[in-house]
């Protein structure tokens, strides 16, 4: 498990890497799990949970409800009590357990997507879980004894959030992928005008490094350098 740590001394830690990332925001008393993985990964989550001998999860931020990120908040908000904080705009989905697949940014996917998506998104149904705490904008986590708030970074779906720590490290599930190289622009988005735009929003936080669900870490001037680009083009 790979762990990160910021100036004021809250970790990070990797629980699951690979196709679905998971991470633990710790400050040493309290825990916050950021999204589930999906639902055929469940053991493997409890058991790199288990390991760390958590008996406590104070909440589970999801960065959104596609079924890679949250197909197991349930069991995760049942077993460790945690409360989970999601955006408005997919709370509903959250509770109703329904997937919904976003549309192709490239001409691979979006001629997967195109003909096929509304008739895959069953299959990717998971376990219904109620939100405790629905945010609409920054949603400041101090109160809560981290130095830390989620930050909506719509795009990639409308209710995206990343996870901003410290104006230091952000985990930002699908606003951008670590996954090919020199590139941070996911294979799917419901909106890539909004997720260009959240690009910027996350470069003004301050932070330096920038962990995605998808693939490994990317630093600050990777994500300028992308949103430079993308902005010239759109002119």
């Amino acid at each position: 498990m790979r762990t990160w740590a910021t100036g004021n001394g809250e970790k990070i830690t990797q629980i699951l890497s690979g196709r679905s990332n998971v991470f633990l925001l710790t400050n040493g008393k309290k825990n916050i799990l950021v999204d589930t993985s999906p639902k055929r990964k469940q053991k493997l989550l409890f058991k790199s949970l288990d390991s760390l001998h958590l008996n406590k999860i104070d909440f589970l931020i999801l960065t959104h409800t596609h079924y890679d990120h949250a197909s197991n908040s349930k069991k995760i908000k049942d077993f460790f009590g945690a409360r989970v904080i999601v955006h408005s705009s997919e709370a509903d989905i959250l509770l109703k357990g329904k997937s919904v697949i976003p549309a192709g940014t490239n001409f691979f996917t979006r001629n997967i997507i195109s003909p096929i998506g509304r008739k895959i998104n069953q299959i990717f149904d998971f376990e219904p879980c109620i939100a405790d705490i629905v945010i609409e904008d920054k949603f400041d986590l101090v109160p809560f004894g981290f130095n830390a708030y989620p930050l909506p970074t719509p795009g990639h779906s409308p209710g995206c959030i990343s996870i901003v720590v410290n104006n230091e490290i952000a985990i930002v599930g699908d606003a951008l992928f670590g996954i090919f190289k020199d590139s941070i622009f996911p294979p799917f988005a419901d909106n890539v005008e909004s997720l260009i735009e959240s690009w910027g929003k996350l470069l003004e936080t301050g932070c330096h490094l920038f962990l995605p669900a998808h693939g490994s870490a990317r630093k600050a001037k990777t994500i300028r350098k992308e949103y430079l680009k993308r902005q010239s083009n759109s002119v």
